[in-house]
């Protein structure tokens, strides 16, 4: 697999070479299932810069770190921050977390770094034993944070004319809403299948019945949006899998895990890697306008007079 978002871990940007939404804690059984095994691990996360060539001025960087989820804990075990170096912290569209890095001044060759050590604690989620009551949303109640995990989103495209047809073919046989999203499952892992390559979105995984974790992920959530079903991506290191919405008769929403490729888990998942976060639609800070299903790591400087570039080292590593 060559998920879309790691090329964005190796970078080095401005001119170097390359070297490096809602359920926070909604429901206590997380998406309608009982928590399951845990597993503990701590995690060093942030930014590392260096002035390259020259000094740099008006640096600013981001990455994307773990945050808490009804599956999952996180709590700090040690900052590292250097003096010049400003940190703060933001969350986007409710499902990623970001910590911001800005330098005013950074000296030719000297290193400036924002990095925290953090406990993640992972659980797996079962899925639900009685699963007869759980219904289709009501679209027209739907909070926005939910709404929008029915658009389309960069290569999910839940709008194209072929997923839409197979979409209402697969949800109209069944009558239970449950029922409706499982047979969207089962086709797309009978019909797609595991073959590494370049990102091509789940419109191409249709058409040419072969995908990685990635476009068979995306071609289940596109289905499932198409069929007025809420699915979103959660990202994992190295790998990803899906969410559905649904509600039960009182109208209390869940979202519930599956994996589309690899391991056959409908409505639980055994996963135990810390989440990174959950969507495929963001707008990054430093460019509204576009769009990225993974919020990558970012970093702009500007040189001084004469001076050089910053060279990043975004850091994701298990503390071993």
């Amino acid at each position: 697999m060559q998920p879309f978002f790691r090329i964005f871990m190796v970078m080095l940007l401005l001119g170097t070479a390359g070297s490096a939404w809602g359920q926070f804690k909604e429901d206590e059984e997380s998406a309608g299932g009982k928590l399951g095994e845990e597993k503990t691990e701590q995690w060093r996360c942030g930014i590392i810069v260096t002035g390259v060539g020259g000094a740099c001025r008006g640096i600013y960087g981001y990455a994307p770190i773990p945050v808490e989820w009804p599956e999952q804990q996180v709590s700090t075990v040690k900052e590292d921050v250097s003096p010049e170096a400003k940190v703060s912290y933001r969350t986007l569209n409710g499902t990623v977390k970001i910590m911001e890095m800005r330098i005013p001044y950074l000296p030719a060759g000297q290193e400036t770094k924002t990095v925290i050590t953090l406990e993640v604690r992972r659980h797996a989620i079962l899925p639900p034993k009685n699963t007869d009551d759980f219904v289709l949303p009501d679209l027209k109640k739907l909070p926005s944070s939910i709404r929008f995990a029915l658009l389309p989103s960069p290569k999910i495209e839940s709008r194209d004319p072929r997923i839409r047809k197979l979409a209402k073919e697969l949800a109209g046989k069944e009558d239970r809403a449950w029922d409706k999203v499982k047979a969207i499952y089962d086709w797309v892992r009978a019909h797609v299948k595991y073959q590494n390559g370049p990102l091509k979105g789940a419109a191409a995984a249709l058409k040419d019945g072969t995908g990685d974790c990635e476009e068979i992920t995306s071609l289940f959530i596109a289905l499932c949006r198409a069929a007025d079903v809420p699915a979103r991506t959660v990202w994992v290191p190295g790998h990803c899998y899906a969410e559905f919405y649904l509600e039960d008769k009182d109208g209390k929403g869940y979202w519930f895990p599956c994996q589309s490729a690899g391991k056959e888990e409908f409505g639980g998942i055994s996963e135990l890697r810390p989440i990174l976060q959950k969507g495929d639609n963001f707008a990054p800070p430093h460019n509204p306008r576009d769009r990225q299903r993974y919020l990558a790591e970012h970093l702009t400087g500007t040189p001084t007079p004469g001076g050089g570039n910053p060279r990043v080292r975004f850091v994701r590593e298990l503390v071993k």
